[in-house]
């Protein structure tokens, strides 16, 4: 098991998009057998969640963190516990001891212009515009901390239904509060009972968040060999500086330009979830 750390001078840093090193512990047993420091080699936050699960990096331990940076660290199957301060190795320890949970962060930091490094130099990526960034306080609720089994089906607001669990036929099981989910969808499982069955409505801000008018650039297609043959709506990986992958949707293509969107797919959209808890380990 691999722990990584937003460190600064020995302390967990609180800005998970701006930190500029990980303290990476390893664990075994229960017990820490080897630390040491990695760079973030100066990417932003769209691509943190990257370079993490290119260190095999299990858990994340962090200060501030965004909704966007949430769902990228869960779309990598990393655990997030936020809201973590003080020292680094107390907040490893005490993670170890069950002592320390998803509590998440307030992240005013972010909407403040700095740069990406994902795209084009000079993009800049403002994860959100402050105060829509769907960070969220840890849930509150009897579920917190343990591990749920729901059923769901999730639909846009015209009814269109975009998942289903019902529909795979195996619920989906997860640690509530450990943000492993977006924020809505924990916050309403939190004190569910089993059996219950649940409507609830989400806003941007308790889902992908807002989408960013700067995650969408454009670049000339005799730059991307390979790049004639795609057509909007195609969703693909670009390569940043250091050959690490990122997600784009193709918007536009005329022969000359492409104009790519690195926002998540749902960013900006209203969700609405039926959930059914299944289970609680």
């Amino acid at each position: 098991m691999k722990i990584a750390v937003t460190y600064e001078n020995g302390n967990v840093f609180q800005h998970f998009g701006h930190t500029e090193q990980f303290k990476v512990y390893t664990v075994e047993d229960g017990k820490v057998i080897s630390s040491e420091i990695v760079g973030a080699n100066g990417v932003g936050h769209g691509a943190l969640a990257t370079l993490l699960s290119g260190q095999h990096i299990d858990v994340l331990i962090c200060g501030g963190i965004g909704g966007g940076a949430q769902a990228a660290l869960a779309e990598q199957g990393i655990e997030l516990c936020a809201g973590a301060e003080g020292s680094a190795d107390q907040a490893v320890a005490d993670y170890l001891s069950g002592a320390l949970v998803n509590s998440g962060a307030n992240c005013s930091h972010h909407g403040e212009g700095h740069t990406c490094g994902d795209h084009a130099e000079g993009h800049t990526c403002g994860e959100h515009a402050e105060g829509e960034c769907g960070c969220h306080k840890g849930p509150q609720g009897k579920n917190v901390g343990k591990t749920c089994r729901t059923h769901y089906r999730g639909t846009f607001n015209d009814g269109t239904q975009f998942d289903s669990s019902y529909d795979r036929g195996e619920p989906l099981e997860f640690v509530c509060g450990a943000g492993q989910m977006i924020a809505g969808f924990d916050a309403a499982v939190a004190d569910m009972d089993v059996g219950e069955i649940r409507q609830v409505h989400l806003t941007p801000a308790e889902a992908y968040g807002e989408a960013d008018p700067n995650a969408i650039f454009t670049l000339p297609v005799a730059q991307l060999p390979g790049a004639e043959g795609l057509s909007a709506g195609q969703r693909v990986y670009l390569q940043d500086g250091s050959g690490r992958p990122i997600p784009v949707t193709v918007t536009a293509m005329d022969g000359v330009n492409i104009t790519f969107d690195a926002n998540h797919e749902m960013a900006g959209k209203e969700l609405n979830f039926t959930i059914e808890l299944v289970e609680v380990k």
